[in-house]
């Protein structure tokens, strides 16, 4: 492999991968990938050692090359990583379904589900050939002509609007910021609130205070700023986001991308022989059926109201008796809320923090889940390659003293990392 980062025996080095070297790497390991399926797929006989664990084993390598290509475009983005990543989503979204469609693979793990053998498997190994199975059917094994044409055109294009989506929102997220030079207008704000946008304006050699769209500033300021127009302004730029209606750039409207995502997934739904997406997507779900899940929604929905209603109308109360005289808004209720716990409770997120630093609150974690688990949870620091020097690695090892599980931690916000991608 060409790609050496993409190499799968050991942990990705982030540091490594270089993006003009992506799509060649994860070509070539596609193209080993069908050499091997066409030997498969033609064997005498096949059985669990000779067909499902080479199929696993080969489509574990394509996911270890690729998972970090994904990850590090969620967690530090860049604009040649990100052309990279949108050149080979195609390439798997064509492979993928491929794979899906290959009726000759169906058939030989189809042979193992009605072959005697199959009772001898376990419960795991035979829920695993019950589920390749659907995924076979819900892929389109069983579309011939122009629907299976179609179908493979809807996956490669939802796949493209997905990813458009997620880039518009994050640009659109990035290019939203307010720069404050007058103190007086952040008042209500904490300290470390404080701190932290003279840090975000820092960050670009700025004077003053830097508000932007990041989720820890976002909740700082709809929570503590008691200027109502400030609350106001950055609640509408982030709900607004990416949208016809949102205060930054229109190149980034995401409105053309959800109509496209909505209606290919109703297509595909329906040359699957579904009534609609909704049933599709239930098919790998618990739920049993579309009216199963609308009226647990609707359940939930009157259970909630009565007690909703309530706390908008304390919510309002409070606010009137500070000398508010207009209908609170959306960006008034977390503003108010939070003067109420004070009022309430005689405490605030402020008095709290100190109490709940991260490293309180990871230690308090980690010693909550050796009690439950049993199992004890070490940073490692040294030989591990990292996309950002705060992210921080794990290893979870059980009684025996046996690593059983790694995992990465990325906590804080940048301007190159998605939300949600901790």
């Amino acid at each position: 492999m060409n790609q050496p980062s993409l190499k799968t025996q050991s942990l990705p080095k982030f540091s490594q991968i270089k993006p003009n070297l992506i799509r060649p790497a994860i070509e070539e390991i596609i193209d080993e990938n069908r050499k091997l399926l066409d030997t498969l797929t033609v064997q005498p006989k096949v059985d669990w050692q000779t067909l499902l664990d080479p199929l696993a084993l080969m489509e574990d390598r394509l996911s270890k090359a690729w998972s970090p290509v994904r990850h590090l475009n969620s967690v530090k983005s860049s604009e040649a990583l990100r052309e990279a990543y949108n050149a080979c989503l195609p390439l798997l979204s064509e492979y993928s379904t491929e794979i899906s469609q290959n009726r000759k693979l169906f058939e030989r793990v189809k042979e193992i589900a009605d072959s005697e053998g199959f009772s001898a498997l376990d419960a795991a190994q035979q829920k695993t050939i019950k589920d390749s199975l659907k995924h076979f059917h819900l892929g389109g094994v069983d579309l011939e002509g122009q629907d299976r044409e179609r179908f493979q055109q809807l996956q490669k294009d939802l796949s493209e609007h997905q990813s458009s989506f997620e880039n518009n929102l994050l640009d659109a997220s990035q290019s939203w910021e307010l720069l404050i030079s007058d103190q007086t207008k952040l008042a209500g704000l904490p300290n470390y609130a404080l701190s932290m946008l003279k840090q975000f304006a820092g960050q670009k050699n700025l004077p003053g205070y830097r508000i932007t769209l990041d989720m820890p500033c976002y909740i700082a300021v709809i929570t503590f700023a008691d200027d109502r127009e400030l609350r106001r302004q950055i609640f509408e730029a982030y709900v607004t986001r990416a949208s016809e209606i949102g205060v930054t750039d229109k190149k980034w409207d995401n409105s053309e991308n959800m109509v496209n995502i909505v209606a290919k997934r109703q297509e595909k739904a329906k040359i699957l022989g579904f009534e609609n997406y909704a049933e599709y997507s239930l098919e790998t779900k618990m739920a049993s059926s579309v009216e199963e899940v609308t009226a647990f929604l609707e359940d939930l929905a009157e259970r909630s109201r009565k007690a909703a209603i309530n706390e908008v109308a304390e919510r309002q109360a409070f606010a009137e008796s500070l000398g508010f005289d207009d209908e609170l808004e959306a960006w008034d209720y977390a503003y108010y809320s939070e003067k109420l716990k004070q009022k309430k409770y005689k405490i605030s997120e402020e008095d709290l923090k100190p109490y709940f630093s991260d490293e309180l609150v990871i230690n308090g974690l980690f010693d909550i889940v050796k009690k439950l688990y049993r199992v004890d949870i070490m940073r490692l620091e040294e030989g591990i390659d990292l996309w950002d020097p705060s992210v921080r690695f794990y290893q979870i090892g059980n009684e025996q003293g046996d690593t059983i599980g790694q995992f990465y931690l990325d906590l804080y916000a940048r301007s190159t990392k998605r939300g949600g991608a901790w």
